[in-house]
């Protein structure tokens, strides 16, 4: 079984693995179709994201088709499913809350333990969902980072007519513009990539600019979702009273006007990952709609052979998601 391995930040390598080890009653053996690249991926590769564990296999945005199954197991072989890649114990005060997304006992493959990125993949059946047989498989591999949007975004009433800004234009960044466009909200996406601008207008009418094009305007839900301090920062000013602010980005710090948050009554919203299956399932009810535009999103889709280059145009910036092929290599 070939396998990416990262013996350390900036060390991936391509490898025969060890064979699939036999299951569980109620694991699921998957080969795997297609890998998709994430900024928690590149992070994990360049040793910034402080949580992650090496060496390990990289690798969790997942969809593949079960090829065996424990006796206890719910689902066929054959079926296509996508992967939940971050597990939950059920049983800590968060989890009993529904909250599984912060379990304290939380684990998140490719990141702190091994990951898909690999011909072959055992999972317990608990963390895998069934995909639509008419979902095609370029759709189905956006159902993991979608799932992070339709998570965000279900903290707030999003209606018609709405104004919403949308701060980073990277994979999720283009996801939440696709989805607030889709409920019909006066969408401002923001993004100091010309690159990034010019390919989230491609998701339908959506206004695209440099930040410092922002002068007067004032949204009513700002989603932060570059991850840097000063994203964070311009999402305060940008919202208008009484709005909210949803931050998806991972800055580590940023200085916030307190009082003016305060006066003007903006809530802010931290938002990490999704719970499953609720927001595996709405993400899922989504894309099936042929007319929520999300094709832009994929840029390349490379064979997982070709892991340096597929790794080298995620790490550019100047590409939409790349997704690794697992199923044409037999």
């Amino acid at each position: 079984m070939l396998e990416l391995y990262l013996n350390k930040p900036g060390d991936l390598q391509l490898r025969e693995g060890d064979s699939a080890p036999s299951l569980s009653n109620e694991e699921v053996k998957i080969k795997v179709i297609y890998g998709g690249i994430c900024g928690s991926d590149l992070g994990v590769f360049k040793g910034s994201l402080k949580h992650a564990s090496y060496p390990l296999r990289p690798g969790h945005e997942l969809v593949g088709t079960i090829i065996e199954a424990g006796k206890d197991v719910n689902y066929k072989v054959g079926m296509r499913v996508v992967i939940f890649p971050n597990s939950f114990c059920g049983e800590c005060d968060f989890c009993l809350k529904g909250k599984t997304n912060i379990c304290r006992h939380k684990k998140s493959i490719g990141v702190n333990t091994n990951g898909g990125f690999s011909e072959e993949l055992v999972i317990s059946e608990k963390y895998v969902l069934p995909i639509p047989d008419d979902m095609a498989d370029e759709r189905a591999v956006l159902i993991e980072p979608f799932a992070v949007v339709v998570h965000a975004l279900n903290k707030v009433s999003l209606t018609p007519g709405m104004t919403v800004a949308i701060i980073g234009c990277g994979n999720e960044g283009m996801l939440a513009a696709a989805l607030a466009n889709h409920l019909g909200a006066v969408v401002t996406a923001i993004d100091i990539n010309p690159v990034k601008l010019e390919r989230v207008r491609s998701l339908g009418d959506i206004k695209a600019v440099h930040p410092e094009e922002i002068t007067d305007e004032a949204f009513d839900v700002v989603i932060e979702a570059a991850g840097v301090k000063s994203a964070v920062e311009q999402a305060v000013q940008l919202v208008r009273p009484g709005g909210d602010v949803i931050l998806i980005g991972l800055a580590q710090q940023a200085d916030l006007p307190i009082v003016q948050i305060v006066r003007n009554e903006i809530t802010l919203h931290g938002s990490i990952i999704y719970t499953f299956p609720h927001d595996f399932e709405q993400s899922i009810e989504y894309l099936k709609k042929k007319e929520f535009n999300v094709s832009p999103v994929i840029s390349k889709i490379v064979p997982f052979t070709e892991y340096k280059m597929a790794y080298e145009t995620a790490i550019s910036g100047d590409y939409g998601k790349v997704v690794l092929n697992f199923k044409d290599n037999d």
